[in-house]
């Protein structure tokens, strides 16, 4: 494993054993669930991949693609600086993670759970770096998101999209998150209509449920198709 700091994120990359393999990108608000995943990717016998985990996030701000008000008494704004944080991903950690691979990148995915969900669901429609997409529990009840999604095209051809959400996660008085359910089942809906192989997964629980494992099953299916 190397690690590095770029401009107050912290990068982790787990290098692929074989040259030539996927590069998948995970970011995370909570820098020890980088660890959990990757042994869960293990466990998994998932296929090999360079891992790249990035934390120290300015969540709320770098997960968001633009500002959105706070969602409860106790929640922050929502302040949308994605684009921002895209530029600095794509310009300077992708390129430094990369120098540490065997050969050139099979392809690369973006993956994340909740704000990192809506984020890796939002990143290949600014840049065309990705081609895969894992979202766990993303934040699809986002303001306009789906709209965005249904009017605007990728940069670059979208091969594989994974959603997975819990089937309690709808079921709250949160009249935001409230059609988090339906809009994930719209975006995914509106993928396979455009020849986009994807799925959607409904899983036990709320937000919090097996977050790790749920993780790592999203990253493991677009690792396998």
């Amino acid at each position: 494993m190397i690690s590095f700091t770029e401009q107050g994120k912290k990068v982790r990359v787990y290098p692929a054993s074989g040259s030539d393999k996927p590069v998948v990108y995970f970011h995370t608000v909570m820098d020890f669930m980088t660890g959990r995943v990757y042994k869960q990717l293990q466990n998994l016998e998932s296929p090999d991949c360079t891992f790249v985990a990035i934390g120290g996030l300015s969540w709320s701000h770098d997960m968001t693609p633009w500002d959105c008000p706070p969602i409860s008494k106790h929640d922050t704004p929502c302040t949308g600086g994605a684009d921002d944080y895209l530029e600095l991903l794509t310009q300077k950690i992708m390129p430094k993670a990369e120098e540490n691979i065997d050969g050139t990148p099979a392809w690369r995915g973006i993956t994340g759970y909740s704000l990192a969900g809506l984020f890796a669901v939002y990143a290949p429609y600014q840049t065309d770096a990705f081609t895969r997409v894992a979202s766990m529990s993303g934040s699809m009840w986002f303001p306009d998101f789906k709209e965005y999604v249904f009017d605007h095209e990728p940069k670059a051809a979208l091969d594989h999209v994974f959603f997975s959400l819990g089937d309690q996660e709808a079921q709250t008085d949160n009249t935001f998150i409230q059609p988090v359910q339906e809009n994930t089942a719209e975006i995914q809906r509106f993928y396979a209509e455009h020849g986009i192989d994807s799925v959607f997964e409904l899983n036990p629980g709320g937000h919090q449920k097996n977050s790790m494992k749920r993780t790592a099953a999203g990253i493991d299916w677009i690792l396998r198709n």
